[in-house]
């Protein structure tokens, strides 16, 4: 029996049944895979959609955001609440609780975990929000108005933020950094949505790292004690990727999967997709961690194609995209602005809409749109082109991008 036939006797086994999990299940059978598909979910929930979590599952307005799958109608083999411990690479199987997992192809789509502040494990009243459980022990908490402390003041904090505002709860933002987003953009950018905390109601307090959480306050660096009645932690996620120790499956320093340009990984017929994996982009000349939805959505359409091809055909180098709800704005950002050499700004960043844009080389490589959605998709064309742009035009909000061509 060829290698090839028994890897599609045996079939493609995906761990995880997230966004990236789901899709690479679904992309495999709209591509004409019919083999055995299994996917493996470590959560006995329904496989689900995330970003719903931090505004309409946690306020009420959904109970869930289960994915319109007809799994059974697609002959996926969907298992729950099964947590995957161990890889045996030499013999093709996964170690779970449920036993031995035999597989032809395996695709990693564990996805992250959010990272948590030491010594709050146990505490009452600290919560993360990164699984429906999370949002399902929040919603009763907000609904009670309490004064919420969120520690970070990146994407999620931000989100967690609005929706802590929009139940009522007083909210203080704790960010050890100097400033909101700090990690994710510059300064000229984020220093106009330091005044969207304000505006809606929310103290930021920056430049202020915690020392410790008891139940019922949050204590800083600086003696500060904040009273707490709820305190939600978001100062980011690593990939889950630790169950991978000793199994040969090569990782960086920041614990994501080490894919190549076909999201295969160091061992022979395995892949790797979404938040847990970073690839090299050709378009960025640098190694991507991307821990955004559309990753997720766009990788495993690649993953499909390579597995059928049954060796490298699909490159996959996406332009970069995500959004944020925020304070009752609409944030869309697209490429990647390290390495830019120059940064315009279109519009007023003190009014409701403006976008940045970063070029490199006379080439625009990323835009962040607030409140501009024409700017973000016709900005994302420019980028996926590699088109010479016109630094004045880029520059004038009554251009249109698309037209900011030089």
């Amino acid at each position: 029996m060829s290698e090839q036939t028994e890897q599609n006797q045996r079939g493609v086994v995906i761990v995880g049944a997230g966004m990236a999990g789901v899709q690479t299940a679904v992309a495999l059978r709209e591509q004409g895979f019919t083999g055995p598909v299994t996917l493996l979910g470590a959560e006995p929930h329904q496989p689900y959609d995330r970003p719903p979590l931090s505004k309409a599952v946690l306020l009420g307005k959904a109970e869930d955001s289960a994915f319109d799958v007809d799994f059974e109608g697609l002959d996926i083999d969907l298992r729950l609440g099964v947590e995957v411990t161990g890889l045996r690479a030499a013999v093709h199987e996964l170690d779970t609780e449920a036993g031995p997992v035999p597989y032809g192809i395996l695709v990693l789509a564990t996805g992250a975990q959010p990272m948590t502040l030491p010594g709050t494990e146990g505490v009452p009243g600290v919560h993360l929000l990164r699984t429906l459980d999370d949002a399902a022990r929040l919603r009763p908490v907000l609904a009670a108005s309490p004064r919420a402390v969120v520690v970070g003041a990146g994407w999620i904090g931000a989100e967690f933020a609005t929706a802590a505002r929009e139940a009522g709860c007083e909210v203080t933002v704790v960010e050890a950094a100097d400033r909101v987003l700090a990690g994710a953009l510059p300064a000229e950018v984020t220093e106009p949505m330091t005044r969207w905390y304000q505006e809606a109601g929310a103290e930021l307090v920056t430049g202020a790292k915690v020392a410790g959480i008891e139940e019922g306050r949050v204590l800083l660096a600086d003696g500060r004690a904040l009273p707490a009645g709820a305190v939600v932690v978001g100062i980011g996620a690593r990939p889950a990727t630790g169950w991978l120790d000793g199994t040969g499956v090569e990782r960086g320093p920041d614990g994501s999967v080490t894919a190549d340009a076909y999201l295969r990984t160091s061992l022979p017929g395995v892949y790797a997709v979404g938040d847990c994996a970073s690839f090299p982009s050709g378009r960025y000349g640098t190694r991507l961690l991307v821990h955004h939805w559309d990753n997720a959505l766009q990788g495993p359409r690649a993953v499909a194609a390579n597995i059928l091809a049954g060796g490298p055909a699909q490159v996959y180098d996406p332009v970069p995209y995500f959004w944020s709800e925020q304070f009752g704005r609409f944030v869309q950002y697209a490429g990647h602005h390290g390495g830019a050499d120059t940064l315009l700004l279109r519009g007023d960043p003190a009014g409701p809409a403006w976008s940045a844009c970063w070029l490199k080389g006379g080439a625009l490589v990323a835009v962040l749109a607030v409140g501009r959605p024409r700017d973000l998709a016709q900005g994302r064309r420019l980028i996926e082109t590699g088109v010479s742009v016109d630094p004045a035009k880029v520059g004038d909000p009554s251009v249109p991008l698309k037209s900011a061509t030089a």
